[in-house]
């Protein structure tokens, strides 16, 4: 059997599991979309997309301490570490590679690591590349220090990208130790919550504490970094191999994070909107019976079991051009398959009222 038979039949497996899955040829046109991480609408903002086209060059042209350093992208670290608190930032070309880089380089500060459940595979990939002992601790159930041994990296998200909820920071960081650091993933928080935008961290004035964040989702362009103390984000310049082997992120999309940044900043308008939006999605889901959760996030589950069932209901919505797509394994933990719903602030109730009144239909005729 060739490498080709063997792939074919592990596709087989996936098809008859109900998880298989295809890239779009296209983007979206003519329908509701409810799957965007764009929360704040940047990602079409004139001022973020005339930034694109005041560029001068398309590619960084190689890793940032070879010749890929642009004053962009250092202007762009300085004005997110003022942004978060922080005494510096780190850019990567994407949140993956800022998780992946900096969980390797501060499991080497730490015995130990700590692991929320349901953190997002970025953080669990780069838990797994390390070589120090883990533990995976069930969702929000952070172990009390008396509970750990030694001292140890805690990885956890403040809002959590498939359920929308989030987990008690201020909680967490009482008990942690001198020797202890906690990696917040940002990324659902950042634009989002918090004073102008800066996320559920922003208020921990604490040199243990580490953010991870994203410029692809509220900042509607691409990229991501790391924010924390100077000492960390030097170790990083010298030991992230994510970061030193890396074409560094283009000063274009610097430059657009930068005027997305700003918006962000000021943005507390279309926060409110945002808001009330997943307020009134909440309402409707509600309506319907589903156990919508109040909260921060502007994402919001409808857990459907099955992954069959999940498929069923998002193609039904596709018929009346809704765009929720199916969410299952190994996103998702099995028997918990389901549309992650998502608001931006640029929707209006009527397309959120369309949305359940699709979402009543498909699951009356299901």
């Amino acid at each position: 059997m060739t490498y080709l038979d063997r792939a074919s039949v592990l596709l087989s497996a996936i098809r008859a599991q109900g998880r298989y899955r295809q890239v779009r040829t296209r983007g979206l046109t003519g329908v509701l979309d409810f799957s965007s991480n764009d929360y704040l609408a940047l990602a079409t903002h004139p001022q973020v997309v005339e930034a694109l086209h005041r560029a001068s060059r398309v590619g960084a042209g190689g890793a940032r301490l070879l010749g890929g350093a642009y004053r962009e992208q250092s202007l762009l670290e300085e004005e997110l570490a003022a942004w978060l608190g922080r005494e510096r930032a780190l850019l990567f070309s994407s949140g993956y590679l800022a998780a992946l880089g900096a969980i390797a380089v501060l499991s080497r500060t730490v015995d130990y690591i700590y692991s929320d459940r349901l953190n997002h595979a970025s953080l669990i990939d780069g838990i797994r590349g390390t070589k120090v002992e883990r533990f995976i601790y069930d969702h929000a159930a952070f172990p009390f220090r008396d509970q750990r041994r030694g001292n140890a990296l805690i990885v956890t998200e403040s809002i959590f990208g498939m359920d929308g909820d989030t987990v008690d920071l201020e909680s967490m960081l009482a008990h942690m130790g001198d020797g202890d650091v906690i990696l917040v993933d940002e990324a659902h928080a950042l634009g989002v919550t918090g004073e102008c935008g800066a996320g559920r961290a922003r208020a921990l004035d604490d040199r243990r504490v580490v953010i991870l964040g994203t410029l692809s989702k509220a900042f509607g362009g691409l990229g991501g970094f790391i924010a924390g103390p100077a000492v960390l984000i030097d170790l990083l310049v010298n030991e992230a191999r994510t970061f030193i082997f890396d074409t560094a992120l283009p000063p274009a999309l610097a430059l657009a994070a930068r005027v997305a940044l700003a918006l962000i900043r000021d943005g507390d308008d279309a926060r409110a909107q945002l808001h009330d939006n997943a307020s009134h999605l909440r309402e409707g889901l509600r309506a319907l019976g589903f156990p919508a959760v109040d909260g921060p996030s502007p994402i919001v589950p409808v857990v459907l079991g099955s992954e069959d069932r999940a498929v069923e209901i998002a193609r039904c919505l596709e018929g009346v051009r809704i765009h929720a797509p199916a969410i299952r394994p190994p996103t998702v933990p099995k028997g918990t398959s389901r549309l992650r719903l998502s608001v931006r602030s640029d929707q209006r109730h009527e397309h959120i009222d369309l949305l359940i009144r699709g979402l009543a239909k498909c699951i009356a005729t299901s």
